[in-house]
């Protein structure tokens, strides 16, 4: 259910519990950043301690405001917070504030505490932001509201910044301070006990005076909330959502009964939500602010083909090595624009791409490259690099450069390079809504970011693909195993038969529990073929000695069969032996991996990456959540270092991709449809060449109770 939070954001009236005139308290930050900020409403300190706060009078309690109060911002003793949302909703104020601490951030107690502020603004049908927040600031001209205690009010821009960290807001502050960057909205929601990253986002989504989001958060409360409502904003309202996600570390994954598992961490579950929703994941503030200003300020590029306009050779280097680095093309000028340049650059000076002015040029001569690279239609965007020299002055050429750009409908990133000397030239860019970086290779990071955003607003095939199965056989299947047991390990002969319900495709092969059935089975699966331990308790077979390939004989297998028992026995003397898989061999082809979890908080979240038994030592692999477009299959596919194999290398045929994919996409079809499959891995399917299909070689699958 949406949560109304328009009265927390755009209030008319606000009470300030806790206000005091005691200097360096919290209660008179926010009270003085109210007055600071000139607030467009009314303001209620509120504090039964004292007439006035700030010459304001004030009120003992909310009961005594003899008006309506659409937000009341609370900044009191944890112990009595829960005591002044209760006076809040008897006084029907719209939405709350919390921004004391002290609650579940401190341990049980704390959790406790949090829970009976929840439990009192449900009653009441009350939003709260917090706790232990730094409150929210809205620039809007005529809201003017900064209710929180950091040390300055931003100016007013079209971002909108929201963290679950007070610390990492006021820092941020600073930051884009020192950028000459504004914001729309700049809220701290904190432990989000009420209020979440997915209200807020619902807010700004259809807020018209934000047209970038950008996020700090240690985790997403409810997954495939964030994942339909930052597609929404993202690909239907346009609007580029930037998130930096703390807690990446490997301690979040477990060990697990399959690859999969132990290779997914929550941080690949993490990464396959933003590539799914269309959320661009940065590493730090520095980065996530290069991205912004240019999302804020710049069209997207049409193409990946971009320009270099240079002063000085070096810098032109670093920023094709950097170009080609972050997948980007130089573009090829067209004839005409080489000739254009020729003329009007000096013979020394390079008009190909990168274009070199030469280190003495002065305003006319940038004028003439950046306008003709401009016009041509084989460029999409460009890169304008200004090098600090005795004899080009940074000032003369920033004034050419925004009315230049303004009207070519192409995206334009400058780099003047260092601090002191082009410091007024940075300025006036900024100033003229243009955008630059201190380094070519910063420009061309943020130009390949905003482009791949771009490029995923026009991919196609978002819709679910699903087939034709035996959804009911599975379901029958798995409760028949998990009847006696809360978790039960199905290896490969039993993960098959829920395969194959599937329509996966799968290699001949029966289960033989002694020697003397192998003659008999040989004549249902034909030599050569692989011998496998089948075990419950033996999870990883190779480890076991329990995997033999390549027989070809009846003696050969009978042979097999004795030493792969015997070398389980060894492995594990208690382990449930249930016989010997034999099953055909299959032909070589290229391995890959498919596989899933069940994630906590996403639910099925299925890996492809390149498979055998590196994988996890090699971990070329990737994750998104399931049900899953068409496309983000295909995506799957060709983000791993594998698609190059796969395409075809050095006399190699291209592989059955098409296979693959439909593969990717049962298996996502399979785990969002039985929700007691807790890990599943297929390792490997051997992929054949284009046309040819596929084969799962082995698969494993453990089953739990919800």
């Amino acid at each position: 259910m949406q949560k109304k939070i328009e009265a927390i954001i755009n209030p008319r009236s606000i009470a300030i519990v806790g206000a005091t005139n005691r200097v360096g308290s919290v209660g008179l930050a926010v009270f003085k950043n109210l007055l600071k900020a000139e607030f467009s409403g009314i303001l209620y300190p509120v504090n039964p301690n004292t007439k006035a706060v700030q010459t304001v009078k004030a009120y003992p309690s909310l009961k005594d405001i003899p008006d309506e109060i659409d937000l009341a911002v609370i900044i009191v003793p944890s112990k009595m917070v829960a005591q002044v949302i209760e006076e809040a909703g008897q006084k029907d104020v719209k939405g709350v504030i919390v921004i004391t601490a002290g609650f579940k951030e401190i341990g049980s107690l704390g959790q406790k505490l949090e829970n009976e502020l929840v439990s009192v603004a449900n009653k009441y049908n009350m939003p709260m932001i917090g706790p232990n927040c730094l409150g929210i600031v809205n620039t809007s001209s005529d809201i003017n509201m900064n209710a929180s205690f950091a040390q300055k009010m931003p100016k007013s821009g079209n971002i909108a910044f929201i963290s679950q960290s007070g610390a990492v807001c006021t820092t941020v502050l600073d930051y884009a301070d020192g950028r000459d960057i504004g914001f729309s909205k700049f809220i701290s929601f904190g432990n989000k006990a009420d209020i979440n990253e997915i209200d807020l986002l619902r807010y700004l989504k259809d807020d018209p005076e934000t047209d970038v989001i950008l996020m700090y958060i240690e985790d997403i409360t409810h997954g495939r909330e964030f994942l339909e409502i930052a597609r929404e904003i993202t690909w239907k309202a346009n609007k580029p959502i930037l998130a930096i996600k703390s807690g990446s570390s490997a301690e979040g994954a477990k060990a697990a009964a399959s690859h999969t598992g132990s290779l997914a961490g929550s941080d690949n579950s993490y990464d396959a939500i933003f590539l799914q929703s269309g959320v661009q994941r940065v590493e730090s503030i520095n980065e996530l602010f290069d991205y912004a200003i240019a999302f804020a300020r710049q069209p997207i590029p049409k193409g990946k083909n971009v320009a270099i306009i240079t002063n000085a050779g070096g810098p032109g280097i670093m920023a094709t090595d950097a170009a080609v680095r972050f997948n980007l093309k130089l573009a090829a000028f067209s004839d005409k624009t080489k000739q254009y340049l020729k003329e009007h650059l000096p013979p020394t000076a390079n008009i190909n791409n990168p274009v070199d002015v030469i280190g003495d040029a002065g305003p006319e001569r940038y004028k003439a490259a950046i306008s003709a690279v401009l016009a041509d239609d084989n460029v999409d965007s460009a890169v304008i690099i200004l090098s600090p020299q005795a004899i080009t002055n940074p000032m003369d050429i920033a004034p050419i450069i925004p009315d230049l750009i303004k009207n070519s409908g192409k995206t334009v990133l400058c780099s003047f390079m260092g601090s002191v000397d082009v410091a007024p030239a940075i300025k006036f860019l900024e100033q003229h809504n243009c955008v630059n970086y201190s380094f070519p290779e910063f420009a061309m990071r943020t130009m390949s970011g905003i482009f791949k955003y771009g490029d995923s607003l026009k991919s196609t095939k978002r819709e679910i693909k699903t087939f034709d199965v035996d959804q009911n056989k599975v379901t029958q299947l798995i409760g028949t195993k998990l009847q006696n047991s809360s978790q039960v390990f199905l290896p490969q002969k039993e993960a098959n038969e829920i395969l194959a319900a599937y329509d996966f495709p799968l290699l001949n092969s029966l289960i033989v529990e002694n020697e003397s059935d192998i003659e008999e089975a040989s004549k249902t699966v034909a030599f050569p073929v692989a011998m496998k331990i089948c075990s419950p308790d033996i999870i990883h077979k190779f480890d076991a000695g329990g995997v033999i390939l390549k027989i070809k004989t009846l003696e050969q297998a009978k042979k097999a069969f004795n030493t792969i028992i015997d070398n389980a026995k060894k492995f594990n003397p208690k382990a449930n032996i249930k016989g010997v898989l034999m099953e055909e061999m299959a032909k070589s082809g290229v391995e890959v991996i498919l596989g899933a979890i069940r994630d906590q908080k996403f639910g099925p979240v299925c890996m492809f990456g390149l498979g055998g038994t590196f994988v996890e030592s090699i971990r070329d692999v990737t994750f998104r959540v399931a049900p899953m477009w068409e496309s983000s299959a295909e995506k799957m596919i060709k983000t791993i270092k594998l698609y190059n194999v796969l395409k075809g290398v050095r006399g190699i045929k291209p592989s059955d991709i098409e296979a693959i994919k439909n593969c990717i996409l049962r298996l996502s079809q399979l785990v969002s449809n039985h929700s007691e499959i807790a890990e599943l891995d297929i390792n490997p399917l051997i992929v054949y060449s284009e046309g040819e299909g596929c084969v799962v070689a082995d698969s494993r699958i453990l089953l739990k109770k919800e």
